[in-house]
């Protein structure tokens, strides 16, 4: 950058690493971080009273003055006046209670690279990220999913989809799993290909299989689900994948059993792309395409015969020049859709409201319609159809009985949601995460009267900041 300002990137950086060693001073003196395990929360039985409930399912719809009664991390019923004794009670009075919010797509571990994507081309994303995640240990694995997992839960999201690309050893998948464990959220964890990995070179497939074999171990009580981040046939950062590698990649996916997850389609040089994955054979029921923005009325029409779904991530899409994403193609094509954080290097945070937003405005703006899709249909995708995007429907996405308890609370007395009027358009148009009062993820309570209770974020976002200061000289990314 030049210096018509006076203040250089380099002055910016040293600053904000002197910042940065400032906060990870306590007052009695120089730092310490423990790294114990965080303690989960217990599955207690739990009846929230008198909430405005929104079940997100069809058959059942907005419920006033109702009650959800847990037990077991599961819903028990939902309904008005339910019968609970012995239930601890929690006062539902002036929240909004709705399903977790499913995020289908998102580089947790990059989470310490937070806005720093900038603003010229060696500074921009795909080198931010090589260049950093070369430099990465299993530690900053452990530090960055921890940090994007916390900031999950405060902001609502109970399931994540983990897609790990960079996997630079065993340990690397070992800490990125540790930390889904230790923050109690549910996710789907996809393992990738280290960054400035060959293109000619396949993934680490035994790995996986170890993984695979001993996923009890790793699940969390089967809050964790397995998949492939699959490079494909090219990548954004690094170009053409060779044909070797990614169809040996697939191969063992198919092989082991596990659910496959891929970019697609993002700019000119990779327009095509799902046209020759169904051409090779590679376009599968459970495939996940991922942003998707420049698709073709064919590519259209071989996705929902597929059945494979599609995540998109307006605000990284945008940002990052890939476009405009075409969510009404995909719905009106009856392609099953989910909502995606994507990034916070580009995006800055994991605010799945603004993303709900953005999804109706941008959609609405490229339609020049007011009408064209609703806040109920919004956040449908953030909930059930996001769930069903990601095989995890029968489990989530709804409140039912028989499901999952994860669930949220939204505070409708703060200011900025204050007056209730159609409950689907304050929380697309106006909520956000400091409006998120309780969390509940398997019946277990991760935040409560809007703190998280199952990790110690101030002890967190030292070691975090700590994290990223050591990373910054290893790399000499200043």
């Amino acid at each position: 950058m030049g210096k018509a300002s006076g203040f250089t990137r380099r002055d910016f950086m040293e600053s904000a690493a002197a910042m940065g060693a400032l906060s990870l001073l306590p007052l009695g003196g120089c730092a310490t971080a423990s790294r114990s395990a965080e303690r989960a929360p217990a599955q207690d039985e739990v009846v929230i009273r008198n909430a405005f409930v929104m079940t997100m399912d069809p058959a059942r719809g907005d419920l006033a003055d109702a009650d959800v009664h847990v037990r077991d991390g599961q819903i028990v019923a939902v309904g008005r006046a339910l019968p609970a004794s012995g239930a601890t009670a929690i006062d539902g009075r002036g929240m909004i209670v709705l399903p977790g919010l499913i995020e289908t797509h998102w580089h947790m571990w990059n989470s310490l690279m937070r806005s720093m994507s900038a603003d010229e081309a060696k500074y921009g994303y795909f080198p931010t990220a090589r260049s950093l995640g070369i430099a990465y240990t299993a530690q900053d694995m452990y530090q960055g999913t921890r940090l994007a997992a916390a900031e999950a839960i405060h902001s609502g999201i109970t399931f994540v989809h983990d897609w790990c690309h960079n996997i630079r050893s065993p340990e690397y998948a070992e800490q990125d799993l540790r930390a889904l464990r230790e923050a109690g959220i549910r996710a789907r964890f996809s393992y990738g290909q280290a960054q400035g990995q060959s293109n000619d070179e396949p993934l680490n497939a035994a790995d996986i299989e170890r993984l695979q074999k001993n996923w009890r171990d790793y699940s969390n009580g089967g809050l964790i689900s397995l998949g492939l981040a699959w490079r494909g046939v090219s990548t954004g950062g690094t170009g053409t994948v060779s044909a070797a590698a990614y169809s040996r990649d697939f191969n063992e996916a198919r092989r082991l059993g596990i659910p496959i997850s891929v970019h697609v389609n993002t700019s000119k040089a990779n327009a095509g792309t799902i046209l020759r994955l169904a051409k090779e054979g590679f376009l599968v029921r459970d495939m996940q395409l991922i942003h998707s923005t420049l698709v073709m009325p064919e590519e259209l029409r071989l996705l929902a015969e597929s059945g494979a779904s599609v995540s998109v991530s307006p605000y990284t899409e945008m940002r990052i020049g890939f476009g405009l994403p075409p969510t009404g193609e995909f719905l009106s094509a009856r392609i099953p859709l989910g909502l995606s954080v994507d990034t916070t290097a580009l995006s800055g945070n994991a605010d799945m409201f603004a993303i709900m937003k953005a999804i109706q405005n941008v959609e609405n703006g490229r339609a020049n319609n007011e009408f064209k899709i609703t806040a109920r249909r919004v956040l449908e995708l953030a909930t059930i159809e996001g769930a069903r995007s990601m095989g995890v429907d029968k489990q989530v996405g709804s409140l039912v009985p028989g499901k999952r308890a994860d669930l949220i609370m939204l505070n409708t007395r703060e200011v900025n949601l204050g007056v209730f009027t159609d409950p689907a358009h304050m929380i697309v148009e106006a909520a956000q995460p400091a409006n998120v009062d309780t969390v509940m993820v398997d019946g277990r309570v991760l935040k409560r009267h809007g703190k998280l209770t199952a990790l110690d974020t101030a002890r967190m976002m030292d070691e975090a900041q700590d994290a990223l200061q050591s990373l910054r000289k290893r790399a000499n990314w200043w």
